[in-house]
């Protein structure tokens, strides 16, 4: 029986050569002002025979710039830099989508460009620490609330960051609507407390994902678009509440009302986190309408099943894809996988990215 998983698959109106998916992945490989690097460009062209690639985090503006050296792609600068790792791809034959991910609360001041600000939907603390370069790890500060025009300017910077990364020659958008960061922040009872009309009942806390997939689909077209939610997550103080598997569904369906190109599904029960109900990924997926990609410790036989079975389209593949640049091959062929260094998993430099062996060294 042939694998499905190797399969080619028409993702909006692009053809995918399979539908294996490498996932978004925070590295901390750019510069310290947020720049892309060389050593990111040969990351992603050694790992472009998945057939797409989905980069890490990417801050659409300076707001959204959290962690120590994450890219971003609100300036020139950083688009330009962005195109030397799209061309390296696209020269190999890959597909490369962009992850927009403003991280909202989750952050801290040394981690931002000068000028910049924690801001989130409501004052709320969140626990826990924020590794700086300058001073370690230090307590998260309180975000600062903010305000419906600095909500309009988030809006808009996604919709720059969206331009810039077709500018720069990606074939994708995926907005990061998972994990505790701006999106989800929103959608959160907990880390929203807003009393106006982005917050409240669910049509408020769903209003600036609606209205960010909606303004950037505007700017860019609705085949170049995805999104990533995390049903019921509990990444980054977000606490689940009675009515998340009603109101994912709705949102959803509101969301395959935009024609979104796909959405991505985040399960991160292997890695400790609650399981996302298989009965919630299917009414997700029949209310969405469009490609689904499956995410959560996968490996070859659960997403070959799992395609077989209709439950997604696509499947993606995270921590395997660090220490195995050729994964791709070693799935189809059933080989040994590297294993990960996790003490370089954040580190600056190519130790940990950029070394791990192939199967065939030349």
């Amino acid at each position: 029986m042939s694998s499905p998983l190797f399969s080619p698959h028409l993702l909006g109106t692009l053809r995918l050569s399979n539908r294996v998916v490498m996932a978004p992945m925070t590295r901390s490989r750019a510069t310290p002002d947020h720049t892309p690097t060389p050593i990111m460009a040969e990351h992603y062209a050694a790992r472009a025979d998945a057939g797409l690639l989905i980069t890490e985090g990417t801050a659409p503006d300076a707001n959204g710039c959290g962690y120590a050296r994450i890219p971003g792609i609100w300036s020139v600068e950083q688009a330009a830099a962005w195109s030397e790792v799209t061309d390296a791809v696209h020269a190999r034959g890959g597909r490369i989508a962009i992850q927009l991910m403003h991280t909202g609360r989750v952050g801290h001041p040394l981690n931002q460009p000068e000028g910049a600000e924690l801001l989130a939907p409501s004052a709320v603390p969140l626990d826990g620490e924020m590794y700086t370069d300058q001073e370690g790890p230090q307590p998260h500060p309180v975000a600062r609330a903010m305000t419906e025009a600095e909500i309009e300017a988030a809006v808009q910077g996604y919709v720059e960051a969206a331009r810039n990364a077709v500018d720069a020659g990606f074939d994708l958008i995926e907005l990061h609507g998972a994990n505790g960061y701006l999106i989800d922040q929103f959608l959160s009872p907990n880390s929203n407390l807003r009393t106006d009309g982005w917050g409240g009942d669910l049509a408020g806390r769903a209003r600036f994902a609606l209205t960010v997939a909606r303004r950037v689909v505007q700017a860019i077209g609705s085949e170049r678009v995805g999104i990533r939610l995390s049903p019921g997550g509990v990444f980054n103080g977000i606490l689940p509440w009675d009515a998340v598997a009603g109101d994912f569904t709705w949102l959803a369906g509101e969301l395959g009302a935009v024609e979104l190109a796909y959405l991505h599904l985040v399960d991160h029960s292997s890695m400790g986190a609650p399981p996302v109900a298989a009965e919630l990924k299917a009414a997700m997926g029949q209310a969405f309408g469009g490609s689904i990609i499956l995410s959560g410790g996968y490996d070859r036989d659960r997403a070959d099943a799992d395609l077989a079975a209709g439950r997604g389209q696509l499947v993606a593949f995270g921590r395997p894809f660090i220490s195995n640049p050729d994964l791709v091959t070693r799935l189809r062929e059933r080989a040994a996988l590297n294993d990960p260094d996790f003490g370089t998993f954040y580190a600056p430099g190519a130790k940990g990215y950029n070394d791990y062996p192939t199967l065939d060294p030349a």
